[in-house]
């Protein structure tokens, strides 16, 4: 069953109605050839509902739906992930966050480390926050997500640590930490409703003094093994093993 996203002031619940506008109109109409009649699943992006609905009429710039029953939201994650991404080169930032998203991501916090090559003014921060989050919600919906996770403004490092610390669980891999057995406990005593903030350095990996900035407010360094992981690897292979975690 195909997913959209509207705005909650398309949901109207007492009339038993959704109307759909935008460009979802011409991909139901021209794209899916869809028809009167077909069920279709409508999220808010917000409360986590599912509002299922039977297409009523399709118009020019509008779809009409019928509102034919809700249930609450049974595919994110029991807990609340954010994924502290220091900007990568090129275009590895868009499949990061199409990936968190799939994952279960709840919010990305592009961070501008110290060994970032990419240095962005605020007008192409901008622009490029406009990608990331049509990128996200694209992610969102393709995974039947009942939630789009925000691509927030680019923090600074300290930042960063600074919001992280008031999370539940911080952690932050690293090429010189040891102890996989530590890894392992640490994701292994993840319960749900707990907060995660994972920190992803950029293709030069985080600096000493980062490191020890982020040790200094409880963000734990750990190890993902012998191999050194790219960027576009190191987020994916712990955000894959929070979820399953989470959900086993």
């Amino acid at each position: 069953m195909y997913q959209f996203f509207v705005d909650p002031a398309q949901i109207y619940i007492s009339d038993k109605r959704v109307i759909i506008t935008g460009e979802d109109v011409n991909h139901i109409k021209n794209v899916l050839r869809m028809r009167a009649g077909e069920e279709i699943s409508v999220s808010n992006g917000l409360d986590g509902r599912e509002y299922r609905c039977g297409i009523l009429s399709l118009g020019e710039e509008e779809i009409l739906c019928e509102l034919r029953f809700m249930k609450e939201d049974r595919v994110e994650l029991p807990s609340q992930v954010y994924l502290f991404q220091g900007l990568p080169k090129a275009d590895k930032m868009e499949l990061i966050i199409q990936k968190a998203v799939e994952l279960g991501v709840r919010q990305v916090i592009p961070v501008a480390a110290s060994r970032c090559v990419v240095k962005l003014d605020d007008k192409k921060a901008a622009a490029k926050r406009t990608r990331w989050q049509g990128i996200a919600r694209a992610a969102a919906k393709q995974s039947k997500r009942a939630i789009i996770p925000e691509v927030t403004e680019v923090s600074s490092f300290s930042d960063a640590v600074r919001e992280a610390s008031m999370m539940d669980v911080a952690l932050i891999p690293y090429e010189l930490a040891e102890d996989m057995s530590r890894t392992k406990e640490i994701m292994e005593n993840l319960k749900p409703g707990t907060s995660v903030a994972v920190f992803i350095g950029p293709e030069g990996g985080f600096s000493e003094g980062e490191i020890s900035l982020a040790a200094e407010n409880g963000i734990r360094p750990i190890t993902l093994g012998k191999r050194i992981l790219r960027t576009e690897t190191a987020g994916l292979a712990v955000l894959s093993w929070i979820m399953y975690q989470l959900e086993s």
